[in-house]
């Protein structure tokens, strides 16, 4: 029967395919799904990580294989998209030193700055200011973008003026109003607290410098991925019903393909979403014309766009334009990713939107016109109930839970 030709097929709507920018050494098989515990969750026990600690820890020779890694459900369809360095492979000793400095406020110039400052688990791995809010007491310019997710993403920072994740996490610690800092001081803070030379001298061959703790902090933060949303399970059991739908009356003939539709069809039940979030689900694919930028399995397409935001400002933010002088680029801002996006108001470049309503108000009206608006906005006309559907499905059928991270323990 046809249902046997198109197996092949649903192996790849379902799974999709890895790939990543380092292949793992020969003869390593230590592969992990990101978003697992023992990733994030620190070095066991409690308690200051002591010197007999870290030594018990580095010791073990686990904690310095090079990772393969593999995305959780959902985002496993944007594995292609993976990026890690040849020059940084993940490890979990790399991963653990990343951790602790994501955390420690140590980098910052009067130790009152993380990177979890702006960049906080609890709201959502950004903050629930407008502007990001610095060494003392300073504001910065433009909202703090997410720190999740970043696996998928090369250029950082909303002007994506930062090539990878490992120069993003320097900038600030050197940024006059975010850390204070310098990276010479930065390094030798480090390098006076014995845990944090101890692990940088095994880690890298060349200790503590400021390309390592951006190594470091940058391989914490590609292991910090969001958990598979109701979305998702609509999404492949919607694949499935339309790869199939001519057969679907004669599964009982094929008991491994109904075995695959009975797993589709338990997920669905886990993660149930309302009528109001399935028709949502609709509404962004098509008329609300979400997906023509949240796109893919990130819910981004990694591009800039103008949509009209804080343009009406005397001297408005000219974002991508500023790295690229290209003109078209006047304006525009990297999308952010839509996943878990309910826990990070406000939202938009400049956090003027402090409700996700009002984001939605905002593409239903088209923008704010100006010339270098994105021929992507358009005037969406969204009737209120399409409006509420729509703020369903970001709610629920966006939601995936954040690994578990041990937000304390440092050196």
């Amino acid at each position: 029967m046809r249902i046997f030709a198109v197996l092949s097929l649903l192996a790849t709507v379902f799974c999709g395919t890895q790939s990543f920018a380092v292949p793992p050494p020969v003869g390593s098989d230590d592969e992990v799904v990101l978003g697992d515990p023992e990733l994030t969750s620190g070095v066991p026990g409690a308690g200051l990580l002591t010197a007999e600690v870290l030594d018990a820890w580095l010791s073990d020779p686990a904690n310095h294989t090079t990772l393969k890694v593999k995305l959780p459900v959902g985002l496993e369809a944007g594995a292609a998209n993976v990026f890690i360095p040849e020059n940084n492979p993940m490890t979990r000793a790399k991963i653990e030193l990343g951790r602790q400095l994501y955390f420690d406020e140590r980098l910052s110039s009067d130790n009152t700055i993380s990177c979890a400052s702006c960049h906080d688990p609890m709201q959502g791995y950004g903050a629930e200011t407008a502007f990001g809010i610095g060494v003392q007491g300073q504001q910065g310019g433009r909202n703090s973008p997410i720190s999740y997710n970043r696996i998928l993403s090369k250029g950082q920072f909303w002007d994506g003026r930062a090539a990878t994740l490992e120069e993003q996490a320097v900038g600030p610690v050197a940024n006059s109003i975010e850390m204070g800092n310098t990276h010479p001081d930065c390094v030798e803070t480090l390098e006076a607290i014995p845990g944090y030379k101890k692990q940088f001298d095994v880690i890298f061959k060349d200790g503590v410098t400021i390309d390592n703790v951006g190594k470091a902090i940058a391989t914490f933060e590609r292991a910090i991925v969001t958990g598979p949303a109701p979305s998702d399970a609509y999404d492949a059991i919607s694949k499935f019903e339309k790869v199939f739908a001519d057969d679907l009356e004669f599964l009982d003939e094929e008991p491994e393909l109904k075995a695959k539709y009975t797993v589709l069809k338990e997920a669905v039940a886990k993660s149930p979403m309302s009528e109001s979030a399935q028709r949502g689900m609709v509404l962004f694919a098509g008329k609300a014309n979400c997906a023509a930028c949240h796109a893919g399995a990130n819910f981004t397409d990694e591009q800039y766009h103008n949509l009209g935001v804080g343009m009406t400002a005397k001297e408005p933010d000219l974002g991508r334009f500023v790295v690229t002088e290209v003109e078209k680029d006047r304006g525009a801002f990297k999308t952010p990713t839509l996943r878990n996006v309910a826990l990070s108001p406000p939202y938009m470049h400049d956090g003027s939107q402090r409700t996700l309503e009002e984001v939605v108000e905002w593409y239903s009206k088209g923008g704010h016109k100006n010339p270098w608006l994105s021929d992507k906005m358009k005037v969406l006309n969204l009737t209120d109930q399409e409006k509420a559907d729509l703020l369903a499905y970001m709610v629920e059928g966006l939601a995936g839970e954040f690994p578990v991270v041990n937000q304390s323990r440092l050196p």
